[in-house]
C-alpha cells in the first residue's frame, strides 16, 4: 500500500460562482493533436466543467478521469481538462486512459494562478501545478458551479457535480 500524508492548503482566491471564468489561450490536446485554442472557444451551448487535475499519471489524475468516464459525463458536457503536463503526456495520457476529453497544457502553470488555485508540490523547489478543482461552466463562462480542494489529496463530490449538471439538461 502506497502511504502518503494528507496536507491542509491554505485558502485559494478562486472565483465564485456566477463570476466570468477567466478565459485564457493553450494548447488543447486531443487523442490525435494539438492547437492552440481558448476556452471560450471550447465553451458553447452545452455545459461545460473545466477539470483542473495533478500531472498525467498521477493517482489523483487517473481516479479523476477513471469516475468522469464512468459517469458518461462526457456525453452530456464538453469537458476540459487543465495541467501542467506537456502536449505529448496529454496525448499518452488520453490514449491510455480512454479519455473522450480535450486537455489544456500549461507547462508553466500560468492558468492555475490566473483561477487562484496554484499549488507548490512538497519537496520540489519552483515546481507547481493546480490543486484539483471543478468549474462547471454556462455558454457565457458564467461559474455555475464550483469545487477547489482544500487538501492534498482531495476528490470532488462526484455526486455533486452530476446533480449540477443534470440541473443544466
Amino acid at each position: 500500500m502506497v502511504e502518503f500524508d494528507v496536507v491542509e492548503l491554505p485558502p485559494a482566491d478562486h472565483p465564485a460562482e456566477g463570476e466570468t471564468a477567466p478565459d485564457f489561450t493553450r494548447p488543447l490536446v486531443n487523442d490525435e493533436y494539438w492547437e492552440d485554442t481558448s476556452l471560450s472557444e471550447v465553451v458553447g451551448p452545452e455545459p461545460t466543467l473545466l477539470v483542473f487535475h495533478p500531472m498525467d499519471g498521477s493517482f489523483p489524475a487517473t481516479y479523476l478521469y477513471n469516475e468522469i468516464r464512468d459517469r458518461g459525463w462526457e456525453t452530456t458536457a464538453t469537458v476540459v481538462g487543465v495541467s501542467i503536463s506537456t502536449p505529448y503526456e496529454h496525448k499518452s495520457f488520453i490514449a491510455a486512459r480512454g479519455i473522450d476529453s480535450r486537455l489544456f497544457s500549461d507547462p508553466g502553470n500560468g492558468v492555475a494562478e490566473a483561477y487562484g488555485i496554484a499549488h507548490e508540490l512538497d519537496g520540489m523547489a519552483g515546481i507547481e501545478e493546480p490543486r484539483p478543482a471543478v468549474f462547471l461552466l454556462a455558454a457565457d463562462r458564467t461559474i455555475e458551479y464550483v469545487w477547489v480542494a482544500s487538501e492534498w489529496p482531495e476528490f470532488p463530490d462526484y455526486d455533486e457535480i452530476q446533480r449540477q449538471l443534470a440541473r443544466t439538461e
